[in-house]
This record gives structure tokens, sequence and C-alpha cells, in this order.
């Protein structure tokens, strides 16, 4: 016996055996709560529960994107196979929405069914807007923000996928259908919205008042409940000094990123408190910037001209 609890250990720890859906059943993996907006065949807005939405293209690519997976059988999945359009709508931390995210996340159901006593109102988001000769599915009006999508599907070979009673094999890597039940579909961002008192905080400065209450949850996990966690206050943890880089590193670098365009140190100053990792991509950035405009010295003038203009680009 004690042979036994000796092979089981391994240093405090004990080999669970991964299973199908190892996220919820294998493991504790905190996730997003997420409706994802499609449209159904009569053009109607489709909400379908999902935690598995994370970023994929976050910087680098002429766009940037998320990735959803979910079952190929699904609604969501169907729609976006059919449209390529949808909405990711991120909803506050409320014991009823919370509810009703349970409820829409139940498989099986139609968009007429499921949508009949939605507790959630939907309104025309900023694609509408912009094309009102086009369709698109409608946004939450309870989130608290919302990423509005088109999927990107020549991205694998996954520009002819159709919807099907049965998907059979071969199956794409990571785009579009990706196993016999399951679907991958990575999607370009065409706008953030976010209501006034979080977009204000981003663009002004955020402090622990700014964090709204969003709701972290872990799925099904015993065939009886889906479990999340309630929010709480955040902390913050300041960044060490030690971690930024010193005048004389950022100088270093500077005089040898690029051999026509210089830095003044007091150009050079104005950067000793970005991470040492992102050092070379923000000089690069400002050597960019430099070319473009014919540049062949940085001083603290041009650099505030660049800081000014990475700020607008964030509003």
């Amino acid at each position: 016996m004690e042979e036994s609890k000796k092979i089981e250990e391994l240093n405090g720890f004990r080999d669970l055996r991964i299973v199908d859906n190892f996220y919820q059943t294998s493991s504790f993996f905190p996730m997003p709560t997420t409706e994802i907006g499609t449209l159904n065949e009569a053009g109607e807005t489709n909400l379908g529960s999902y935690s598995l939405c994370f970023p994929y293209y976050i910087a680098g690519k002429e766009y940037y994107a998320m990735l959803l997976c979910c079952r190929n059988s699904s609604n969501t999945a169907k729609n976006i196979l059919r449209t390529g359009k949808c909405t990711i709508n991120f909803i506050p931390d409320k014991r009823k929405y919370f509810k009703e995210a349970v409820r829409l996340g139940f498989p099986g159901e139609t968009t007429e069914e499921k949508m009949k006593d939605c507790l959630f109102h939907l309104v025309d988001g900023k694609c509408a807007r912009e094309h009102p000769e086009e369709q698109y599915p409608k946004i939450v009006e309870e989130a608290f923000q919302v990423f509005e999508c088109s999927w990107v599907r020549e991205l694998d070979g996954a520009e002819n996928d159709q919807v099907q009673e049965e998907y059979l094999p071969p199956y794409h890597q990571f785009n579009g259908i990706t196993s016999q039940h399951g679907a991958h579909f990575i999607l370009k961002i065409e706008h953030i919205l976010m209501k006034p008192k979080y977009y204000d905080a981003i663009i002004n400065g955020v402090d622990a008042r700014s964090f709204l209450t969003v709701p972290v949850d872990y799925g099904y996990r015993d065939s009886k409940n889906f479990w999340y966690t309630r929010f709480r206050r955040p902390i913050a943890e300041p960044i060490p000094e030690n971690k930024g880089v010193g005048l004389d590193s950022v100088k270093y670098a500077a005089s040898r990123i690029d051999p026509e365009v210089k830095f003044t140190d007091e150009a050079c100053a104005m950067l000793v408190k970005v991470p040492r990792v992102f050092l070379n991509t923000v000089l690069k950035g400002c050597v960019s910037w430099a070319k473009e405009n014919k540049v062949t010295l940085i001083t603290e003038k041009e650099m505030q001209i660049i800081q000014d203009k990475r700020n607008k680009e964030k509003k």
C-alpha cells in the first residue's frame, strides 16, 4: 500500500488521466464568459455561450484576431460557416446574466426556441451602421464590450468549408472543420465596442475602480452544474523598477538598431521605462517612423511626436 502511494505521488502531484474536454474534466481552467452572436438562415441573431474564445493574432500582422473553438454541429458553427460573421459579447458579473448564459449554452435548441424569451436585449453594432445594405448579427446591449468579427476563411484552406450533416476527413489543422465533431474559427476583429465608462478608463488610465466585475467560469464539471467565480476588487502590483532598462542600455541598443537613423541621449531617456524584451521592437518602430518622415536624427521632439502618434492609434 505504501509503495503504491509512492508511485502515485510525483513530488506532491498526481498524474490525472486526460480525457475529452480536458480543460473541464481533467483540470481547473479559468475562462471568460461570452455570448457569440451569429445570423441564422432567416437573418435572426442567435446567441450561444462560449468560453473557448481567446486572442490569436495580437501584433505584427495587418489585422488582429481571436480564436473560437466550438462543436461543428452547433448553431454558432453553422452560422459562421454560412455567413462568416459573428460578434463576441463579454457580459458583466451578474448572477441573472450567468444563469442566462448557462441556458443559452445548452445544445440542441433552434434559434427561435432559445431566443424567444432571451434576457439580453439586442441592438445594432457598428458594422450594421457602416454597411446598411448587409445583414450583421446584433450585439448584446448589456455587454460591457463587444468584438465585431469576420471569419478569415482562406487560412488553412478552409474557404470551401460548408455546413454538412456529417464531416468526413481530411480535416484542417487550425481553421474551419478540424475534426469529426470540432471546428475552429480564426476571427478578424473589425471593431471593439466598449461602454463609455470603461472606454474612458483605458484612454485616460486605469485604477482599481476602473475594472468592472466580470465572471470567470470553469465550465461543465459534475453533470449538474456550471461553476463560476464572482469578481472581486483587483489588486495592483507595481512592476519592479529593475525590470526596465537603464539609459546606457537604451543608448547602446539605439546606436545599433539602424546605420542611418540616430537617437539623442534625451530621446533615449524617454525609453528607459520600456521593458527590456520590448526595447528592440519599440526602437524599430521609431526608425520606421523616421524613415517615413525623412528624419535621420531622433531628438526629444521627434520622440514626443512618435509617442503622441502611438497614443492616438490606441484611441
